[in-house]
């Protein structure tokens, strides 16, 4: 998909979708919440609903840069895959937990599927734990069937960095 956007009165042509309502008021562009959200290895925050209290949980994340996309992987029996379940609508941040701050935060609808569960996994390992060897890995490994992929589709995404302010 080509997007053109009108940027001091010439037209450019992006060869990835724009993520979807980028704040007007977000402290990065499109392109360094893209390289943040790429790059960055902090986990990502998922705040679910339903009909009772808020749910917040902490995820591996991947960014998919061809489809603005991102990608973590969760149990069948979490309470995040039960939430989303119920409600397929999303609030998620990025950012670490100490000073300064900076970060990318939005809204995302949710899509959940069984496929390429492990696939999804191995991608993530050498991101978070450093390859596919440890105890760990090989364990989440041996319950790959019993994940679910979730592609959080962002609707609304902004980002703050306070990095100068607070130096």
């Amino acid at each position: 998909m080509v997007v053109e956007s009108v940027v001091t009165q010439s037209i450019v042509k992006c060869k990835v979708p724009f993520l979807m309502n980028l704040s007007k008021t977000s402290a990065w562009s499109e392109s360094e919440v893209r390289s943040f959200l790429a790059s960055s290895t902090i986990p990502m925050r998922i705040a679910t609903t339903t009909d009772s209290y808020p749910t917040l949980c902490s995820v591996w994340y991947l960014f998919d840069e061809q489809q603005g996309d991102l990608l973590c992987v969760s149990h069948e029996k979490s309470q995040l895959v039960s939430d989303l379940m119920a409600n397929q609508k999303c609030s998620f941040e990025i950012a670490p937990n100490d000073p300064p701050y900076y970060g990318v935060r939005g809204k995302a609808v949710v899509t959940l599927s069984k496929d390429k569960a492990l696939e999804t996994l191995t991608t993530l390992m050498p991101r978070y734990l450093g390859g596919t060897e440890s105890r760990l890995a090989k364990w989440l490994i041996g319950r790959s069937d019993e994940e679910y992929v979730l592609r959080l589709k962002p609707v609304q995404v902004t980002s703050w960095d306070y990095r100068e302010r607070m130096s």
